[in-house]
């Protein structure tokens, strides 16, 4: 059951890890405005040029979070997102800072994801495939153009090589920048709505949405680029690479032709981000209504985890950023106890298990209603861990076992 999108402060949000793009994030982050991205998370990986200045205009006008991570693996990041912020952003796209969605039926990228995972409850992210950009045959930069304007030839087939638009509730964890293991029965499909499991989808497409890969640019910034490395490892790759310059078959100028159509037609823009708090806060309030009343049949609660533990960290939110204390608690505690009620319920093993992600924040709140909701998960682990055992998931067997000899402790006290 798809949660309410008016529960989320950024309806589609990039969490992206960059390193010395000052000359570039400027067109990267006006061109994503443009297609519909709401917020930036932007952590820099230790850059020496200007980058953190070229970002400070967004980060005053409230379009980027920058987060300055040191020696930090790519993957890494991308799990720290997903864990601070998957409850505020309905979509989160992971990508790099050469890197440009284009939705193509669609005026945004978050309304081509709709229209693809909407028919499926288990479809929890799109994978989307690359098309590889070449140099144009620049062996020089000429930085008085943009990325989109300087090269325009590409790949005559879009590439095997994804790069996802997820669901971030859905996610167990990364361990590939292009890839996410999803909680269970949930995963990535493509553009044709047909599974894709890895970091390739084998028969591309780019018919509905595609992301242009600007990998080579021209000779002298690849030099620069390898010289760096990257964030998701150590190593510094060998700048002859640049030898198996290939993407420059066809002549594409698909992201100039896009994004010359919103600006005629107003979309996006670098604007100052105000957060809709009254949208926020009737969004919560009509969420939880169904819920402070002990009529409500229990069926109600069915399906409706994800949705509630938005609300709590939403009611949280909130108490800290708009509403007065009494006023934030009373909402917090009430999707508590909502949450509490929908354990209770038939539930699929998907929604626990994003249950018992949160868990540890949980426990550390002082409402009554958090020790029914530790003596339940008491109750649902070791049958989540036969399930697991059954199935030969061992990780997963020996993690919820950890999780309730913590819980048990707990209930000594």
């Amino acid at each position: 059951m798809a949660v309410d999108k008016n529960l989320f402060l950024y309806d589609l949000a990039v969490v992206a890890i960059m390193k010395n793009e000052g000359l570039y994030v400027k067109e990267w982050l006006d061109y994503h405005l443009l297609a519909g991205v709401n917020h930036f998370y932007i952590y820099d990986h230790e850059s020496t040029d200007n980058m953190k200045e070229v970002l400070q205009p967004y980060v005053d006008a409230r379009i980027v979070t920058y987060t300055f991570a040191p020696e930090k693996h790519q993957s890494e990041v991308y799990n720290e997102a997903k864990r601070d912020f998957r409850f505020f952003c309905r979509y989160i796209a992971f990508i790099d800072g050469d890197e440009f969605i284009i939705p193509k039926f669609k005026p945004t990228i978050q309304e081509v994801a709709d229209d693809i995972l909407s028919s499926n409850q288990n479809a929890a992210a799109l994978a989307v495939n690359w098309r590889m950009f070449g140099s144009n045959f620049q062996e020089t930069a000429d930085y008085s153009k943009g990325v989109l304007e300087r090269f325009t030839r590409c790949t005559t087939i879009p590439d095997q090589h994804v790069k996802t638009i997820f669901n971030p509730r859905k996610i167990k964890f990364f361990y590939n920048p292009h890839f996410a293991v999803h909680f269970d029965g949930c995963y990535a499909v493509n553009e044709n709505k047909n599974f894709i499991y890895g970091h390739l989808n084998k028969t591309p497409s780019d018919n509905k949405i595609v992301i242009h890969h600007y990998h080579m640019k021209s000779k002298e910034e690849y030099a620069i680029k390898m010289a760096r490395g990257n964030p998701d490892n150590t190593s510094k790759p060998d700048a002859s690479s640049f030898n198996h310059d290939f993407a420059n078959d066809i002549f594409n100028d698909e992201n100039l032709t896009y994004r010359e159509s919103r600006l005629k037609n107003g979309g996006g823009g670098q604007v100052e981000y105000q957060i809709n708090y009254q949208r926020l806060y009737s969004a919560l309030l009509q969420n939880l209504a169904p819920t402070l009343t002990q009529n409500t049949p229990s069926e109600f609660y069915q399906g409706k985890l994800e949705t509630l533990l938005t609300c709590w960290k939403l009611a949280e939110y909130l108490r800290e950023n708009y509403l007065d204390e009494t006023s934030g608690k009373f909402l917090e505690e009430a999707a508590l106890n909502a949450i509490y009620r929908a354990l209770l319920q038939p539930i699929n093993i998907a929604d626990v298990e994003l249950l018992l992600s949160e868990l540890p924040n949980i426990l550390t709140i002082n409402y009554p209603v958090v020790k029914d909701i530790r003596k339940t998960c008491i109750n649902i682990i070791p049958r989540l861990s036969n399930i697991w055992r059954s199935n030969d998931l061992w990780r997963e067997s020996v993690e919820s076992d950890y999780l309730l000899r913590m819980l048990k402790i707990f209930d000594k006290k």
